[in-house]
């Protein structure tokens, strides 16, 4: 929503956002799908998994529990979500230098043996969180645009879901 709130309350089930950006002279409209984090909305939110086509998950850069918890999330995207679904892991609270316990280093190689895009971001002060969802667009051109080549340049799937995964337990 381009605004920042400390008294920000957890997801409770799942919420949504359009959100149209700009990359490569193409204008994509993403739907987002703000899934809550916690263990006990697990069986709801893994429903959203499917048919998604790109996932962002979401970690607390001052927490190594929600660090760590990127593995179960991932077992549970890779179990639900169609295989090929785009990933993108961010590490958001960038700005919280001081308190940080997760190092950049960590999380880049984490997502290097995923093989996928990471990201610093800042809800507080918006530092690469608008970056965060052009990273997501560009993947899904790139691999929409490989599909499409790869199928003879068949005629391309119109829209584009984007599930955000958050561990909003010991995250934002």
């Amino acid at each position: 929503d381009d605004a920042f709130t400390e008294s920000y309350i957890s997801t409770i089930g799942v919420d949504f956002r359009f959100r149209t950006v700009k990359i490569d002279k193409k204008t994509v409209k993403l739907q987002i799908w703000d899934t809550a984090g916690q263990e006990r909305f697990r069986t709801i939110t893994s429903a959203y998994y499917r048919g998604a086509d790109g996932i962002i998950m979401v970690f607390d850069v001052t927490s190594t529990d929600s660090f760590d918890h990127m593995n179960d999330w991932l077992k549970e995207v890779n179990r639900y979500a169609a295989e090929g679904t785009v990933k993108l892991l961010v590490g958001n609270k960038s700005d919280r230098t001081a308190d940080r316990v997760v190092t950049e280093e960590q999380a880049r190689e984490f997502a290097d043996e995923l093989g996928i895009p990471f990201i610093e971001t800042s809800a507080k002060s918006a530092k690469n969180v608008e970056e965060a969802f052009l990273t997501m667009a560009g993947e899904l051109i790139r691999q929409r645009a490989a599909r499409s080549a790869a199928a003879g340049g068949g005629e391309e799937k119109k829209g584009i879901d984007l599930q955000a995964v958050k561990d909003k337990s010991n995250c934002c």
